[in-house]
Parts: structure tokens; sequence; C-alpha cells
């Protein structure tokens, strides 16, 4: 396990958006010494009592496996950056190339050539790391992987090296918080700032090294980097586009309208894009990224008719807590959703509340 003794604990949960647990590890004893030895068992024990909560910390802790040292930083001064080598690991370490279907997003500064000629270059220097630090923060915000920061742009990979089943989904909801936060930044002469993203999902080799030195960078090989630079490229101001793969991803979980197929350079056909308006009117995350799809319920039948005998129960005056649980994935929203149906002539009423684990 590559981490020194000096690292230090509450910045590490606090990357991984866990800080309510450092008074736990701090309670228990927990340094970097124990950290890679802990187990699903020992983080229950210690009180994380949320499955999803111990599994981000473990995934994190395999994750930092084989890395190189991890350097201590005091939570005041820790930039994204830094953030990002103590999840991910140095740059310049040598890993395997793969091939992994990724969401990259470019980012670029509108107007900054006007910028630089009008500001002093000090002015500008502070400028640009109010940008990259900002561009920088939303990215991890969502658990991204900013691989390379360019001036007044900024590259960022979803999917690698660190995998979510929803990365075409945190990457639309990092664009819009970057496209919010720097027009939120201040700039001589009271001009507003504003960014242009461009989204792209596809399939790519990703993780050669290249480069010299402070130049090295892990490659992505494959036509979605080019797609993500193309797309930025034609977005307006203040506005994030993305690729139709991208688009069939999120489902209805943004609204978005779509822009005229496209001649891109480097393509041989119009391609399509879409125009991320903002955030969508789904009840449900089941609903909006299955929107018209549900396939008939198979094998579920003694758990639908418990759920209606207990609700024959609670609507005769006997109350009633049914808790369904499982793993993500194995059809918890669709037994909800074929219960709802059962129940659409019966007058009830319905609260629905959900956890963001953004």
């Amino acid at each position: 396990m590559a981490v020194t003794g000096q690292m230090n604990i509450a910045v590490w949960l606090k990357s991984l958006g866990l800080e309510q647990y450092v008074p736990v590890f701090d309670d228990n004893a927990i340094d970097a010494e124990i950290l890679p030895r802990l187990t699903a068992e020992d983080l229950k024990e210690i009180g994380v009592g949320a499955l999803g909560h111990r599994k981000r910390i473990l995934e994190a802790i395999a994750a930092m496996e084989g890395q190189p040292e991890v350097v201590s930083a005091r939570p005041d001064s820790a930039s994204p950056m830094s953030a990002s080598v103590e999840r991910f690991g140095e740059p310049g370490r040598p890993r395997e190339a793969e091939r992994r279907q990724l969401t990259v997003m470019f980012v670029d500064l509108v107007g900054s050539t006007a910028l630089a000629r009008r500001l002093d270059p000090e002015e500008m220097r502070d400028l640009l790391r109010q940008f990259q630090n900002t561009t920088a923060g939303e990215v991890l915000r969502f658990e991204g992987h900013v691989a390379k920061l360019m001036g007044d742009g900024a590259l960022a990979y979803f999917g690698w090296p660190q995998a979510h089943e929803d990365e075409a989904e945190r990457a639309v909801r990092a664009a819009l918080a970057v496209v919010s936060a720097v027009n939120g930044l201040s700039v001589k002469g009271g001009q507003q700032l504003s960014v242009r993203v461009g989204i792209a999902t596809g399939v790519v080799v990703v993780g050669d090294l290249i480069g010299i030195g402070s130049a090295q960078e892990n490659a992505v090989v494959g036509e979605t980097p080019n797609l993500a630079a193309r797309l930025q490229a034609i977005a307006e101001p203040g506005t994030v586009v993305i690729s139709e793969l991208t688009y069939r991803l999120i489902g209805n979980l943004f609204d978005v309208t779509s822009i005229r197929p496209q001649m891109l350079a480097g393509f041989d056909t119009p391609v399509s894009a879409f125009k991320v308006i903002g955030e969508g009117r789904a009840e449900s995350r089941f609903e909006a990224l299955h929107a018209g799809e549900s396939a008939p319920l198979a094998g579920r039948e003694h758990d639908v008719a418990l759920l209606l005998d207990r609700w024959r129960l609670a609507a005769s005056g006997e109350g009633q807590v049914v808790e369904l649980f499982g793993e993500a994935g194995i059809g918890k929203s669709r037994i909800l959703q074929e219960l709802r149906q059962h129940l659409k002539d019966e007058a009830h009423t319905r609260l629905r509340y959900y956890c963001s684990p953004y």
C-alpha cells in the first residue's frame, strides 16, 4: 500500500465526500497504517452504517493499491489537483493501457485571448488559476479524473481510472456545475466569464503514458476525445453540447434539445449533437432512465404479492413498514413500479425521497 504515515485521513475522506466520518476514524485511531487493513466488517463496527459508504471507502482503498506515495496536505491548502493525485496516484506512474467505455469532457474558457490583451499578466494568471481550480473542483466532486489543464482549457475523463455505472450522468452534472461556477467568477472590469463544454462517450484505449517529464500524460486513443473537442467548438458560450451516445445514456435525467446534425472536422458524415438545458423533471431516476422500456416483470411474483398483502393490512388500519433492499441493478425500482401499477385505481398518498451520490 503506497500510503505514508503522514497521509491526512481527513483530507482523504473529504475527497470521497465522506467528511462526516472524520470524527469516527479519529475516535478509533485509524491512520494511514491501519487504513489498508480495514474490512467491511470493521467499517460497520466503527459506525459507517451505509452500505454505499462502506463500498466507497473500500473501493478507494483498493484504487490506491500500487499507487505511488501519497503526501500529506493541509485541508485548507489542498488544491483540487492535489486531491486528484491523492485519489488516483501520480500522473507519471506507468499503468497498463485498458480498453474502456469513457466519457470525455472538454472545457474552454470563452474570450481568453481578449482577456489576455486587456489584463495585466499577473491578473490573467490569477484568473486562469481560478478557472482551473473551479473546473477541477467540480470534476472531482463528481468523481471524474482531471486529465489535463491547458491554460484556458481543461480535459476530464469519467470512467477511468475509477469507473461508475453512471459516468455520462456524472459528466453532464459536472459540466453544468462548471458552467454555473465559472459564470460566478469575478474579473476586473465586471466582465462575466463563460465556458463552452463538449462531452462525448465511446470506446477508447486509455492509460498509455506519452510525453517526457512534466509533459507526460495518459493518452486516450479513439474517436471519442476528438468528438468531444469538436462538440466543444460548436457549443455556444455558457452551454454544454453532448454526443448522441451520451444523450442516450442520460435518458430523461436532463432537459435536452437536439442540434441540427453538424459537419465536424475529421468526421465524414454529419454528427448528431444535443444541447443540455438543465435538470429534467422525471419523478425518479428509474423513470428517467427507463422511460417506455419496462419489460414484463418475471420471477418477482412473490415479492409483489407480499407488498400487496402489506398494503391491504395498512389500508385496513394496521400500520406496516416494508424495507426493500438489494444490490444496485437487482430490480428494486422495477418491483415498486409494478406495485404502483397494481394500486393505480386505489386512493393513496405517495411520498418519494431520494438519496443522491453527489
